[in-house]
């Protein structure tokens, strides 16, 4: 087993920085495109054999240290009773928003084992082939609401940032719930065999820092309380477009957070204080030149060289349009450029 990435994580001595991108398994490759061509995304979502067979994709391909389950993060809420549909072009869609005490006196706490048995059966087949860590994931609390309240993506949250200011209690009975059913989802992935856990707040950046600590930061504490009491697993908190936000951040309880691209990554170093970090290349800079992206990469060690820990990787996932060409460059130079 290479336990670079668990090393790194746990801000022990490594012998260069481990590297994974967020959604590596995925649509920029083309053995992921000939797979996905036979089913629907949800029916690959549940199909463990070919969750299995994507997820160790990119680990084959370009050497990753790190694996991520595929899966999607809107699962656990379809368990709660939901109808969860992905539209072409648009994306996930709720067809009917949760916006009233009646709609989230609806929502059950599901028992994640025999609810979503498909996720656990493709953690333990990943066990048996991975010869890296693997990682479990969920969204967190905050992030989950957004798309139950919204309806599907939003560009400026008004549903959800009205519900917060004008009903809070509502927003919170809502909020405790998802938190109940994501502290369940991740304690089971962490039985069923993930090596760590990565919580994904991938719309906290839209919230001012207070209205972060009020509105989001409390659930992800929550989680994590209840995950140190089961595991001492890895857990990674990424707040996508949370610069502003790493004062409170850093409070999460995760032990390594991940960035994104909009600050420097050393200037993020001086804050987080014992915590690892993970990024945060920006995803568009794999198309740059190839003797430009080394560069830019090598630079970003140097930043980071400094932390307690330094997992390598995109600021946020990569993008479809990426050559794998790239990926493979990219992967190549965290591993040559670090060697000690």
């Amino acid at each position: 087993m290479n336990d670079t990435f668990l090393k790194a994580c746990r801000g022990e001595k490594t012998d260069y920085t481990p590297v994974w991108f967020m959604r590596q398994a995925g649509r920029y490759l083309p053995e992921y495109q000939a797979v996905r061509g036979k089913v629907s995304f949800l029916e690959l979502c549940k199909n463990p054999e070919l969750c299995t067979e994507v997820t160790l994709q990119p680990i084959d391909i370009f050497g990753f240290d790190a694996a991520i389950l595929f899966s999607d993060i809107l699962i656990a809420m379809e368990a709660m009773g939901l109808t969860l549909e992905f539209h072409e072009g648009r994306g996930p869609v709720f067809p009917d928003p949760v916006r009233s005490q009646a709609a989230v006196d609806a929502l059950i706490i599901p028992d994640p084992e025999e609810t979503m048995p498909f996720v656990m059966e493709t953690i333990k087949l990943l066990r048996k082939e991975l010869k890296v860590p693997l990682i479990g994931f969920s969204g967190a609390p905050f992030t989950l609401a957004t798309y139950l309240i919204e309806g599907g993506s939003s560009k400026v949250f008004l549903e959800t940032k009205r519900m917060a200011f004008q009903a809070p209690e509502l927003y919170h009975n809502l909020l405790d719930k998802i938190t109940r059913c994501t502290s369940l989802y991740l304690q089971a992935q962490a039985r069923a065999g993930a090596q760590a856990l990565q919580i994904f707040d991938s719309w906290a950046g839209i919230w001012a820092p207070g209205d972060f600590e009020r509105f989001a930061l409390p659930y992800v504490q929550s989680i994590i309380t209840d995950l140190r009491k089961m595991t001492d697993i890895p857990i990674i908190y990424f707040a996508n477009n949370g610069s502003t936000l790493i004062d409170h951040s850093k409070n999460a309880g995760a032990d390594v957070l991940g960035l994104d691209w909009r600050l420097n990554i050393g200037d993020a170093v001086d804050r987080v204080g014992d915590h690892a970090v993970q990024g945060n290349l920006d995803p568009i800079a794999l198309f740059l030149p190839p003797d430009e992206l080394e560069k830019r990469i090598k630079q970003l060690l140097v930043d980071a060289s400094s932390a307690k820990g330094h997992i390598f990787n995109l600021g946020h996932g990569i993008l479809p349009q990426t050559s794998p060409d790239q990926a493979k460059i990219a992967v190549d130079a965290v591993h040559r450029f670090s060697r000690k």
